[in-house]
């Protein structure tokens, strides 16, 4: 099956390091393991392709100005006739699979009059992302984007149940598939537990987290929480990997608790990195505040179990099904520092339920959310979806 791969976010560069550049590059490696060909549509590099990917045809699509965000909406909107002139003249493809943008649509419409499957992977309810975080100027005509986008596609597949409900608000559920995230379980071996289980309480103990440093992260909780379990386990220690806006009040907010000492933020890794300093980590957290909007599906979290790590996670959105309290980690109340502190001192208590943790999580991850499991699902609904539904698509509009 002959596949387009659009993404024409220009905050996304699909070859960097960012969770949503590994996500592409991710899903376009499992599609190729699936026996697709894939050619790919991006307005940033962001450098070059990582060797497995090199082979991958790459069609560049103007790029989007930084500066002036009207200037800027307005160039990413333009780039819809660039993306379509560069899909027609490319040879022909059996299905489009675009990650949702808050500017493209031409792409799916360009799927929907060829006949063949469009499908439009959803990560976020970006409009009202964008209006809230970065600024937005032109809301309708991201409205009316996203209107054309979503009725266009044959599909729609959807990271999360809530980010599901959003994009029904726009379409029929019916056509809205959840596929979370997945994990390349060949990159992460299981975390060896021998030594840890044997080691005295007197040898240090990580807590460890791993993602851009954004707002939503919950690192201020995890803060006063690691202070917490520092003053009844002297032992602890506590290792944030990433970097991010919150970076300079993360480090001003150790050094306020005098905790610098016994905390190290490494800054922005390469994703090859990663593995290894996970394997440094004895726990690893993902301390989401409490939120009514939590649409995440956080590749953080199946990487953290994929190694075979006890987790600790926000009991919140999808991370409640994901995370089995007991079994394949252990769910706290968004936002209480109490109880996140609380379950790191019983997870230091036990190395036992540490190893159990991470074992059972690891087994669940490997049978459920690798992403060549992402990519069958991928290419089952791309060719079940007969041309039919695509033209019932077209008379809705």
């Amino acid at each position: 099956m002959r596949i387009a791969y659009v993404c024409a976010d220009p905050g996304i560069p699909v070859f960097g390091q960012k969770g949503c550049s590994i996500h592409v590059q991710e899903v376009i490696r499992a599609l190729h393991h699936q026996g697709a060909t894939v050619e790919l549509f991006a307005v940033r590099w962001g450098g070059d392709p990582p060797a497995d990917l090199a082979d991958v045809p790459l069609h560049a699509l103007p790029p989007v100005p930084k500066g002036d965000l009207a200037r800027r909406e307005t160039a990413a909107l333009g780039n819809n006739y660039p993306l379509r002139a560069a899909l027609e003249q490319a040879d022909p493809f059996d299905a489009v699979y675009e990650r949702y943008s808050l500017w493209s649509h031409s792409a799916m419409e360009f799927a929907q009059s060829q006949g063949i499957t469009a499908l439009l992977e959803v990560n976020a309810p970006l409009i009202e992302e964008q209006a809230r975080h970065r600024g937005l100027i032109q809301h309708q005509a991201a409205r009316r984007v996203a209107e054309r986008a979503f009725q266009s596609a044959t599909a729609i597949i959807a990271v999360s149940e809530q980010v599901k409900q959003y994009v029904t608000g726009w379409v029929d559920g019916d056509r809205v598939r959840v596929i979370p995230n997945g994990v390349n379980h060949h990159r992460f071996a299981e975390v060896p537990f021998s030594q840890s289980a044997t080691e005295s309480r007197s040898s240090t103990f990580t807590v460890g987290f791993v993602g851009s440093l954004k707002p939503w992260h919950g690192l201020a909780h995890l803060v006063n929480a690691f202070d917490q379990l520092y003053q009844r386990v002297p032992q602890a220690r506590l290792l944030i990997v990433g970097d991010g806006p919150e970076r300079d009040r993360l480090e001003v907010q150790l050094v306020e608790r005098r905790l610098q000492s016994v905390a190290r933020c490494t800054g922005a890794v390469l994703a090859d990195r990663i593995p290894e300093l996970l394997a440094q980590m004895d726990v690893a957290v993902a301390p989401y505040p409490a939120s009514p909007d939590f649409y995440f599906s956080p590749l953080k979290v199946v990487e953290y179990m994929a190694a075979g790590l006890p987790v600790v996670v926000s009991d919140i959105g999808q991370l409640r099904h994901l995370v089995v309290h007991g079994v394949t980690g252990l769910l706290c109340p968004p936002g209480d520092e109490n109880a996140l502190s609380i379950a790191l001192e019983r997870l230091w208590r036990s190395p036992d339920l540490r190893r159990s943790l991470g074992r059972s999580a690891r087994r669940q991850v490997l049978a459920r959310h690798t992403w060549d499991g992402v990519a069958e699902q991928i290419l089952a609904i791309a060719r079940s979806e007969p041309v039919g539904c695509i033209r019932a698509a077209m008379h809705r509009l």
